[in-house]
């Protein structure tokens, strides 16, 4: 079996029509959904990209593989997809972004080329490259922010497209008269981007994926990942005005979450993004190019699925969606990602297996706690592998897929965030260190702990599902804080760095060291057998 690992950048949980959208019809995604499990609560590791994916691509959370920010680096050495997959005998490619930073110092301190296959590896989180393309191709004073190469922009180029930097001025700009109309202002949203449809980044991507298909020889597990519906909100027809006013939702804010917010809370309700989400025409000038955004991308499923069809690849290939975080997009007066409401943190999760074990399970709904973790000790399964759940975090999917409840099931789940980075930190006065948060949430209440004495924040999911009442500090609620607080806990004392020796390397090497002449505590020969002893009975040789 192979599998198809699609993730799209930025996509939330509740903008596809299998999800309750009112508007936004995504036939090609809920066709997926119906061969399949849709996940319902599902929950990223860190609702910022890096962290997000680096905890996807490793099966840990933050914590363990330390990865904690944008353009941070996934330390030389920590285990992979990739490595768990070809253990198991399967290939692992990439095909898109990863977000993903070489640990540069340490690859040269421990003498591994970056031109060897092994240096690769490690430089590319463990995939070996089909494509790779981080898709912010953002150009400013102090020069481009990703130095990477662009395929994207040497494929536009290829196809005429003028300049050095393409990816902005046509794919990511519109036009005003004779003038560039970039996509980097919101107010342009509504504009088409200046290309060819058939040239845009999703469609390029997914010819792309088509290539490697037709191809690839199994078994295989390809990681598509997709930079849009992320930022900037532009579009290129037909897709930029199949969306307008009518077809945003109103806004899931409440005026009375300005009122004394936590500190942390306000501080990003302060930041330009969420003061600029928190103006209507800014919310009906970018919602309707991120739906168009999200229309392309189910168009190209669709395109992706019927190749998996006519050459008969969708008998024997997993197919899984799912994202690296939601967008605010205005809710809770916020924009972008960064915390832990549900617009950002929760994501979609369609898995297709097509394995007849999985029959039963066909078009169903799960509203198990799952974390995005779970995808690769699910992978190693489908492969046929034994999952190093010494190593891996998370838990295979796989008794979801096949009608079975599995044992001992997660009560909460986790995530975290290291704000460090931004502006938010110092304007708090938060110390690098403690400008950490970490939130549990079970199916009824979502707790979040701030570092640097900062109070808690906790919502009752069940009475408030629209997150507007932060409970964080009512003395009412002391007894479930204190929950949470030992879940907490319990969390962060986990076994997540002992990864070298396994529970049955050790279960096994229990006594082992007797047989080797080891004989602590033994009085006398007779203590212990014969046979443990014969090495130290008789003469001294010569």
């Amino acid at each position: 079996m192979n599998i198809l690992f699609i993730m799209f950048d930025q996509l939330r949980f509740d903008y596809l029509s299998c999800a309750g959208h009112p508007h936004l019809k995504t036939p090609h995604i809920d066709q997926l959904a119906e061969r399949g499990v849709r996940f319902t609560n599902a929950y990223v590791q860190s609702p910022i990209c890096g962290a997000a994916r680096m905890s996807c691509y490793t099966g840990r959370y933050v914590s363990s593989h330390g990865a904690q920010w944008n353009n941070s680096p996934l330390r030389v050495g920590e285990w992979t997809m990739g490595d768990h997959l070809r253990k198991a005998g399967m290939g692992c490619w990439l095909i898109g972004k990863t977000h993903m930073n070489a640990d540069s110092e340490g690859m040269a301190r421990l003498g591994l080329s970056p031109d060897s296959v092994i240096g690769a590896r490690q430089a590319e989180c463990g995939f070996d490259v089909w494509i790779r393309d981080d898709g912010l191709w953002a150009e400013g004073p102090d020069g481009f922010y990703d130095q990477k190469r662009s395929p994207y922009n040497e494929y536009l180029k290829s196809k005429g497209y003028a300049g050095q930097n393409p990816w902005h001025d046509f794919a990511n700009a519109g036009l005003e008269g004779e003038e560039m109309a970039s996509g980097w202002f919101m107010a342009n949203a509504q504009k088409a981007a200046n290309i060819a449809e058939e040239d845009s980044e999703t469609p390029w991507l997914t010819t792309k994926t088509i290539e490697f298909i037709e191809q690839a020889e199994g078994p295989w597990c390809a990681h598509v990942s997709y930079i849009k519906p992320h930022w900037p909100y532009i579009v290129p027809a037909p897709y930029h005005d199949m969306y307008g006013p009518d077809h945003v939702l109103p806004a899931v804010k409440d005026p009375a979450e300005r009122d004394d917010p936590h500190p942390v809370y306000g501080a990003f309700m302060g930041n330009a993004i969420g003061q600029a989400f928190s103006r209507e025409e800014v919310r009906q000038a970018a919602i309707p190019a991120y739906m168009g955004l999200i229309k392309q991308c189910d168009d190209q499923m669709g395109r992706l699925f019927q190749h998996l069809e006519d050459t008969g690849r969708i008998d024997d290939t997993m197919i899984v969606i799912t994202s690296d975080h939601g967008d605010y997009l205005g809710d809770h007066w916020l924009g972008e990602k960064d915390l832990f409401h549900e617009p950002s943190v929760k994501v979609p999760m369609i898995i297709y297996d097509p394995r007849p074990d999985a029959d039963a399970t066909r078009g169903t709904t799960c509203d198990a706690l799952v974390e995005n973790i779970d995808l690769l000790p699910t992978f190693v399964e489908a492969a046929g592998g034994e999952v190093a759940d010494h190593i891996l975090e998370g838990r295979a999917l796989t008794p979801w897929l096949h009608g079975q409840t599995p044992e001992a099931w997660r009560d909460y789940a986790i995530s975290e965030y290291d704000y460090s980075g931004t502006p938010m930190s110092v304007k708090l006065g938060i110390a690098p260190r403690d400008a950490r948060l970490f939130m549990v949430t079970d199916t009824r209440w979502k707790f979040m702990h701030a570092e640097g004495g900062l109070p808690p924040m906790l919502f009752d999911l069940e009475n408030d599902p629209q997150e507007f009442n932060d409970l964080g500090r009512s003395a009412k609620h002391r007894e479930v804080i204190d929950m949470m607080y030992a879940r907490l806990g319990q969390w962060g004392r986990r076994m997540s760095q002992r990864i070298t020796r396994s529970d049955a390397q050790i279960i096994a090497g229990r006594g082992a060291s007797r047989g080797k002449g080891i004989l602590l505590g033994v009085y006398e020969p007779e203590d212990v057998p014969a046979e443990l002893t014969v090495k130290y009975r008789g003469k001294p040789p010569g």
